[in-house]
């Protein structure tokens, strides 16, 4: 790595600013920037041009985006949301998508494809939560019965994906003892909703939140860096992956800030500011800089890996969600809400970083999954909001969950 200088961070912050500017000029390209970033930092990064290359300064931000990134996706998580049939049906369509992502791991792995079933399985498990939802904000979708079920169904994959990584792989000791440190972890953190809780029975704490939020104490802000960070360290100090503890961090905050329209509307949108305004969109980039084409494209098996990881990804998100949704939503709709699911990217990029930095995976597996990764952001949105805005379908989206 190369020493710390602002010259190739300024060349990652500016691809930042361009791609999603680029896009906004062509609204009709329904594109993720989250490409836009992977592809451009693949372009000037070792394996294209070789303009720039990954130093201190940027491996500290792009660090920085990936806690933040799960910390956010944390914050998604709408509790109110999980709980009754929405909960059985997203549970139930991970547990289904968890076993047919092994059992298709396992046969790619007899056919000399894979080395770590297990692992990759994981990967495949997993959906982009954060893309979607913005996809289905853009259709109007978000509240309806549909838009329940999709967003259920994403923070379940994320949050057992993040689970079942950090159980199976990442920590030490063996499963046995890796479980029993994310009791430890969960148990802080009811321990820190506990304090909370109690802390907001106090007027003059409340008055003093409510002084500092919008000044330059920015208190909220600075709490909510406290308890990334906080959850961050004390998962890797208990050999736990990071990403487990900016996940939980953010989960913890969903459930305590409950009244943000009341006290507080700008908060969460600040955090954003912070996460996508500057390190998630260097992680992203700096993903990109690291990925290597040459091995992608070494191989004639390792390029034929990219469609079907594609097609794996398509049946063990989709399927599910094509034969359980239709008891609540039309065959459309559950068609469409397997697309959305079966799109992944952020969890892959991470999650392929952290295989290869445990040896878990070789470049050319770690770059086959990301490309299949950006292919399904790529297209099966897309293909969802086609199908979604289909002529008759504006009623059916409007309808509220059924009851039960």
């Amino acid at each position: 790595m190369s020493e710390p200088t602002f010259t190739s961070l300024l060349v990652v912050v500016a691809i930042a600013f361009v791609a999603p500017g680029l896009l906004g000029l062509f609204p009709r390209v329904r594109l993720p920037a989250v490409v836009v970033e992977l592809v451009a930092g693949i372009a000037i990064g070792p394996s294209g041009l070789g303009w720039i290359e990954v130093d201190g300064t940027i491996e500290v931000l792009a660090f920085m985006g990936l806690a933040l990134l799960l910390f956010l996706a944390g914050l998604e998580i709408d509790f109110e949301r999980l709980r009754g049939r929405v909960l059985r049906l997203a549970g139930v369509g991970y547990a289904v998508s968890f076993a047919l992502a092994v059992a298709l791991s396992l046969a790619l792995r007899g056919a000399g494809l894979v080395e770590t079933p297990l692992f990759v399985a994981i990967l495949l498990s997993a959906t982009s939560l954060g893309v979607i939802v913005g996809v289905l904000k853009d259709a109007g979708a978000i509240s309806s019965t549909f838009g329940q079920l999709v967003i259920a169904a994403g923070t379940i994959a994320d949050f057992g994906a993040i689970i079942l990584l950090s159980l199976l792989f990442t920590g030490e000791g063996g499963a046995g003892a890796t479980l029993f440190l994310i009791g430890v972890l969960l148990a802080m953190g009811a321990a820190v909703f506990l304090a909370v809780r109690g802390g907001e029975h106090s007027m003059r704490i409340r008055d003093d939140l409510l002084r500092l939020q919008d000044s330059t104490a920015q208190i909220r802000v600075r709490g909510a860096v406290v308890l990334l960070v906080g959850f961050a360290a004390v998962a890797e100090t208990l050999g736990l992956e990071v990403i487990l503890g900016a996940f939980a961090a953010g989960a913890l905050l969903s459930l305590l800030d409950r009244d943000e329209r009341m006290t507080h509307p700008l908060f969460r949108i600040k955090l954003e500011a912070i996460g996508f305004g500057l390190f998630i969109p260097v992680f992203f980039v700096t993903s990109g800089l690291r990925f290597d084409l040459g091995a992608l494209f070494a191989t004639g098996s390792t390029i034929a890996m990219v469609p079907i990881f594609l097609v794996v990804l398509l049946v063990v998100r989709g399927l599910p969600a094509l034969v359980l949704y239709r008891s609540v939503v039309s065959e459309r709709e559950a068609a469409v809400a397997g697309l959305f699911q079966a799109t992944s990217l952020p969890f892959i990029v991470a999650g392929t970083a952290i295989g290869m930095e445990l040896g878990l995976i070789d470049a050319a597996g770690g770059a086959a999954l990301v490309a299949a990764g950006l292919l399904s952001v790529v297209v099966f949105p897309a293909l969802g909001l086609g199908l979604l805005r289909r002529p008759g379908r504006a009623a059916r989206l409007s309808e509220p969950l059924p009851a039960g």
